[in-house]
C-alpha cells in the first residue's frame, strides 16, 4: 500500500476495506478496455456498467419504435419508460413516479422551470436567491428572470469555499420566491446542507430548486428528507447515458405553467415532457438504478426493498469515496498543490471526491496535458463556473485543474496520478 493510501487507511479503515472494488470494476467494461488509462474526469461524464450498455443495446436492437402503439414492440417501449420512471422515483426517495419527468438534460429542465416560474413572479414575492458556487446553468437561467421583473439576491460562499445556511437566512423574507442552489459543487466538491436550506426557505413561504447533477453518483438522494420542491439530475454522471430528469412535488408540478401541446394531458409528468425524448437512454437510466440496487443487494443481502438496497449501495459508495478523498487530498498536498474547497483530510465528510487545484507556477493546461500524456484523464479550465473561478482569484482563460473520482476508482490509480503530478510540480 502506498504512503497516501496508508495515511488514509489509518483514519478510515473499515468501510474502505469492505468495499468490493474489484467486483465493482468488473461491471464496467470501459475500465478494462481502456487500461491502463485512468478515468479521473468523471464529473464530465462517468462510464456505464454492463447492465446499462445491455439495456441500451436491447432497446435499439429490439424496440427502436415509437411508444403509444398497439403492437407488442411499441407496448414494450411504454413499459420500459413507465418502469424507468418508477425506478428513478425510488432512487430519489420519492413515492410517486408521476413526479419524475424525462428529457434531454438537467440544463433544459432548469430553463423549463425558470421560464414557468417567471410567469408567476409578481410583487411582493419577486426575489430569486442564487449562489456564486453553482454551475452557470443554475445561475444564468435565473438571472434571465430579472428581465421580467425578478430581483436577484446572491448567497455567497465564505472564504472556506463552502455555502453556509446561516448566511442564507438573513437573505430570506416574504419577498423570496425561490432559492436555487446545488447539492454539491461540481467544481470544488463542497457539499451543501440542502435540508437546512429547504427548512429556511419554506419558513418564509419560498420554494427550493436543487441541482443534484453532481451529487447523484456519490451518496443517497432523499427528496422527502431534503424537502425540496424541484430537483434535477443528468444520467451521464450517474453511470447512465446522456439524458436528464426533473423531480418535483406533485402539487407543485400541477401548478407549474408549461408549454405543452393542447392535446397533451395537463398533468405531470406528461405536461412537462415536451416532444419525444430518447427512449434508449431512459432505458439505460432505469438500468443504472438496477445497477445500484444489485450492488446494494450484494453488500446487504438483508435489505428487503428496492429503496433499502439502493440506499445501502449509495451509503457504501459514500463511505468508500471518503477514503478516496482522504487519499487524494494527501496526494495533492504532498505534491504541493493548492486545493480549493475542503482541503483538510479530516473533513472529507464535507466533500465528494472532486478536486479543483493548481500547482504553483505551473499552467493548468500544462498539468492537464502532462497527466494526459501519462494516461490520466482530467480537466482544466473554468468548469462552467465563472463566478466561482473569479472568487478563487483565478482568471477565466486559465482557470484551474479538476480531478474527479467516483466509486470505481482506486487508491492505486491515485498513486499513479500522484507520481505524475509530483513530476510536473516546479
Amino acid at each position: 500500500m502506498s504512503l497516501f493510501a496508508t495515511q488514509a487507511a489509518q483514519q478510515f479503515p473499515a468501510s474502505a476495506a469492505a468495499f468490493p472494488i474489484e467486483a465493482v470494476r468488473a461491471r464496467f467494461p470501459a475500465l478494462e478496455r481502456a487500461a491502463p488509462f485512468i478515468y479521473f474526469d468523471n464529473a464530465a461524464g462517468a462510464q456505464a456498467p454492463r447492465i446499462v450498455l445491455d439495456a441500451v443495446a436491447r432497446h435499439l436492437l429490439d424496440f427502436n419504435v415509437q411508444r403509444g402503439g398497439r403492437y407488442a414492440k411499441s407496448v414494450e417501449v411504454d413499459r420500459v419508460v413507465t418502469e424507468a420512471r418508477s425506478k428513478v422515483a425510488t432512487f430519489l426517495g420519492g413515492d410517486d413516479p408521476d413526479e419524475v419527468a424525462f428529457g434531454m438534460n438537467a440544463t433544459s429542465f432548469m430553463r423549463l422551470v425558470s421560464l414557468a416560474i417567471g410567469q408567476t413572479i409578481t410583487p411582493p414575492r419577486d426575489e430569486i436567491v442564487v449562489t456564486d458556487m453553482d454551475h452557470h446553468a443554475n445561475i444564468s437561467t435565473w438571472l434571465e428572470l430579472a428581465k421580467t421583473g425578478a430581483r436577484i439576491v446572491w448567497w455567497k460562499m465564505r472564504d472556506d469555499q463552502r455555502l453556509h445556511v446561516e448566511d442564507l437566512v438573513p437573505l430570506l423574507s416574504e419577498r423570496t420566491r425561490l432559492v436555487a442552489c446545488t447539492v454539491v459543487s461540481h467544481a470544488l466538491g463542497s457539499r451543501v446542507d440542502v435540508a437546512a436550506v429547504a427548512d429556511a426557505a419554506h419558513g418564509v413561504g419560498a420554494e427550493v430548486f436543487l441541482d443534484a447533477v453532481h451529487f447523484s453518483p456519490h451518496a443517497p438522494i432523499d427528496v422527502k428528507v431534503w424537502d425540496c420542491d424541484y430537483l434535477v439530475c443528468s444520467g451521464y454522471k450517474a453511470f447512465a447515458p446522456h439524458m436528464g430528469f426533473l423531480w418535483g412535488k406533485l402539487d407543485v408540478l400541477k401548478r407549474l405553467p408549461t408549454f405543452r401541446e393542447e392535446f397533451i394531458p395537463d398533468a405531470p409528468p406528461h405536461k412537462i415532457e415536451a416532444g419525444t425524448f430518447v427512449y434508449e437512454n431512459v432505458a439505460g437510466m432505469g438500468a443504472a438504478v438496477d445497477y445500484f440496487e444489485a450492488l446494494g443487494a450484494d453488500l446487504h443481502p438483508g435489505a428487503d426493498t428496492a429503496r433499502a438496497r439502493i440506499v445501502a449501495a449509495m451509503s457504501a459508495i459514500e463511505d468508500y469515496e471518503r477514503h478516496l478523498s482522504r487519499t487524494m487530498l494527501a496526494a495533492l498536498l504532498g505534491a504541493g498543490a493548492t486545493v480549493y474547497g475542503v482541503a483538510n483530510p479530516n473533513q472529507a465528510h464535507l466533500r465528494v471526491p472532486t478536486f479543483t487545484f493548481n500547482l504553483p507556477g505551473v499552467d493548468p493546461l500544462a498539468v492537464s496535458e502532462g497527466l494526459a500524456a501519462s494516461g490520466v484523464g482530467i480537466r482544466d479550465g473554468h468548469m462552467y463556473a465563472p463566478r466561482l473561478i473569479e472568487r478563487l482569484g483565478l482568471t477565466l482563460d486559465k482557470g484551474a485543474v479538476r480531478a474527479s473520482l467516483c466509486h470505481y476508482n482506486t487508491t492505486e490509480e491515485i498513486d499513479c496520478f500522484a507520481e505524475v503530478l509530483r513530476g510536473l510540480a516546479v
